[in-house]
């Protein structure tokens, strides 16, 4: 098994991933959770040192994680998380190969998010009622349905992080990066509304955009029991949960605008690939697209 030598070189690697990377506690505890799995085959298998570990070892993991039922997309992030650690072990002289670098997980099922169509999202948002908590709710309803906010972005707002005048949003997303996002009138309207009644009816020290009615900033678990209790509220027929407001956003803006790359700046995808498949964009589509701009595709259907 592993030495206590070999498994400090975890702990140092975790707080390379809190300190320089900055990344969150929510992360880090995964990447921590998925090398403790390692390390526990690793003991299984008598694998006694970082460097003694080739690619067949990682293959061999990752057909037992799969022969004992986990998902593949969960095997996935196992391997991203090996390939992401013994990166840093190359880094620091550790190992001389990531022996995970060309190990594949087996191939996930592509399942497309589910979106509220245009009539269903409306009545969504159509909350009459005045007050603390209805002022708070049809903000949050209406900014994530008008910028696309993943829930972890949404929560960790601060009041500063809205600008009014300029109806825009600063959000910090995935890996502590931050985008400007425009935020369109009637979540801005409903943003001013929930300012007021907060100011008027509960004083909080919180920098929180959204706080709960002791005046402490709004979880997430508690942003979803909102949202189910509005869906249910507003008869929907579909069970709604926070993600699905983000799809919808970039449904419907992608079907008037049809500009990919607009969309993916605004979600805040590293990659078009994830845009593509988070926007369900059918062949259809792709084809005009060829069609349009291929310089050969003219001549091809021609022939």
């Amino acid at each position: 098994m592993l030495s206590d030598e070999q498994k400090e070189w975890i702990d140092h690697y975790i707080r390379h991933l809190e300190v320089e990377r900055r990344l969150s506690d929510y992360t880090c505890k995964n990447y921590q959770k998925d090398l403790n799995i390692f390390i526990s085959f690793c003991k299984e298998n008598k694998i006694s040192s970082w460097d003694s570990i080739d690619s067949e070892h990682v293959r061999s993991y990752s057909a037992s994680r799969f022969r004992s039922g986990v998902s593949p997309k969960s095997i996935q992030r196992n391997l991203s998380s090996l390939r992401s650690f013994f990166r840093y072990l190359v880094k620091e002289k550790k190992i001389k190969n990531n022996p995970a670098q060309n190990v594949r997980a087996p191939k996930v099922k592509i399942r497309l998010p589910e979106n509220l169509d245009t009539d269903m999202m409306m009545r969504l948002l159509d909350i009459k009622e005045i007050g603390f908590i209805p002022d708070r709710d049809r903000a949050i309803l209406e900014l994530m349905y008008s910028s696309g906010l993943r829930l972890s972005e949404l929560v960790n707002l601060n009041t500063t992080d809205i600008d009014l005048s300029d109806a825009t949003v600063i959000v910090t997303g995935k890996g502590n990066k931050q985008r400007i996002i425009p935020v369109g009138k009637f979540a801005i309207d409903a943003i001013k509304s929930w300012l007021k009644s907060r100011n008027n009816e509960i004083k909080s020290d919180s920098k929180a955009l959204f706080i709960s009615i002791r005046g402490d900033r709004l979880k997430a678990r508690s942003i979803q029991s909102r949202l189910n209790y509005w869906a249910k509220k507003q008869n929907l027929s579909v069970k709604v949960y926070p993600h699905m407001l983000r799809h919808s956003f970039a449904t419907h803006l992608l079907e008037s605008s049809q500009d990919l790359r607009g969309v993916q700046e605004l979600l805040g995808h590293a990659n078009i690939s994830t845009t593509q498949i988070y926007t369900h964009l059918d062949f259809q589509h792709l084809a005009q697209i060829y069609d349009q701009t291929h310089p050969r595709a003219k001549n091809k259907r021609k022939g």
